[in-house]
């Protein structure tokens, strides 16, 4: 169910913790302790689904600090696995309040992220693989949209087409699909609308896959039949920006430095009052998790993060590159390997 090796890890976190049972169900946690159990993967190497002991299917992992971890149907079932003499039970920070008073536990609560969340900062390389192989996808995907035809299209039907794609190369879903036209590109909580694309916009596409249950996302910009007046220059800061902060990803240097460094190059340039509020943030099983780039966390090799400077002027445009980064023993490994470079498209 859990390998042995992960299991003894968890289990030390739960001392440390004063922890004596985690109750898991469906999400990020969940997938991490049941990503890989042995014997339960497919041809493909993909996740398959788990049971619980009376043959449906698992909705709660129970682990306690001694016995093997058990899987179980629904919250009865889950309590009735969980350790009478549990003094401290940690449970999923998603669990709905519903399911944590049907738990009736006599116990106190936490969350479980006390536990598992630093353990998971550090990927094991079957990890990187999954978040590989989503980068892979993604950069499929935008170097085939340089071929499509954008002029007339909405953003929402391109947006479409290319969440469409992205399933096509096998991916589990797409947690992010964004095509941001003109002024929308300098909107950093834009959604894809029906403004439709046209010649001389600005159009900032980005690209979220999943794989085996982990995500990567990879951002481009485009520029429709020829760029903006002023654009080239603008972009250029964007991509020294992230290169400086995808250089700072080593082991031992402080993670805030990643984002503090791509400010400095905005900043430095002119645009500083234009900059995005943040310059990256930690990703795996979530779109968005530790390390946080505001924290005071520094890089280990394992931890992947998605560096992803951006300058937005408001009502004309804006620009932002993302790529997924792991820190490896001897620097930075960018997963995403496609050009960062403005791509013009005619039509």
């Amino acid at each position: 169910m859990i390998d042995p090796l992960m299991l003894e890890d968890v289990r030390a976190g739960m001392t440390e913790a004063g922890v004596d049972a985690l109750v898991l169900r469906p999400s990020p946690d969940f997938r991490y302790l049941r990503a890989r159990p042995a014997g339960r993967t497919g041809t493909d190497g993909r996740e398959t689904s788990g049971r619980a002991a009376d043959g449906r299917e698992a909705g709660y992992l129970v682990v306690a600090l001694d016995g093997p971890p058990a899987e179980a149907g629904d919250p009865a079932q889950a309590a009735a696995l969980v350790p009478p003499a549990a003094r401290r039970v940690a449970v999923d920070p998603q669990m709905p309040a519903a399911e944590l008073f049907a738990l009736r536990l006599d116990a106190e609560l936490v969350l479980a992220s006390a536990v598992l969340a630093p353990l998971r900062l550090r990927k094991r390389a079957d990890e990187v693989a999954a978040m590989r192989h989503a980068a892979a996808a993604a950069d499929a995907v935008l170097l085939a949209a340089r071929e499509l035809s954008w002029f007339g299209a909405t953003e929402l039907a391109m947006a479409r087409r290319l969440r469409a794609m992205l399933a096509e190369t096998g991916c589990e879903g797409a947690p992010a699909v964004l095509v941001a036209a003109g002024e929308h590109s300098a909107d950093p909580r834009h959604r894809p609308c029906d403004r439709v694309i046209n010649p001389g916009d600005a159009l900032l596409v980005s690209v979220g896959g999943r794989w085996n249950g982990y995500c990567a996302e990879v951002a481009r910009v485009f520029a429709v039949a020829e760029p903006p007046e002023d654009f080239d220059a603008m972009y250029s800061v964007v991509l020294a920006a992230q290169r400086a902060a995808v250089d700072l990803v080593r082991p031992g240097v402080a993670c805030a430095d990643a984002a503090t460094i791509a400010r400095e190059v905005i900043d430095g340039s002119g645009y500083g009052a234009y900059a995005a509020a943040r310059a990256g943030r930690g990703i795996g099983l979530s779109p968005a998790e530790g390390p946080w780039l505001a924290g005071g966390e520094r890089f280990e090799a394992g931890m992947t993060v998605c560096l992803e400077p951006a300058i937005y002027l408001p009502e004309l445009f804006g620009a932002r590159v993302a790529d997924v980064v792991v820190c490896g023993e001897d620097g930075p490994e960018l997963l995403s390997t496609g050009s960062r470079a403005l791509h013009v498209l005619d039509r």
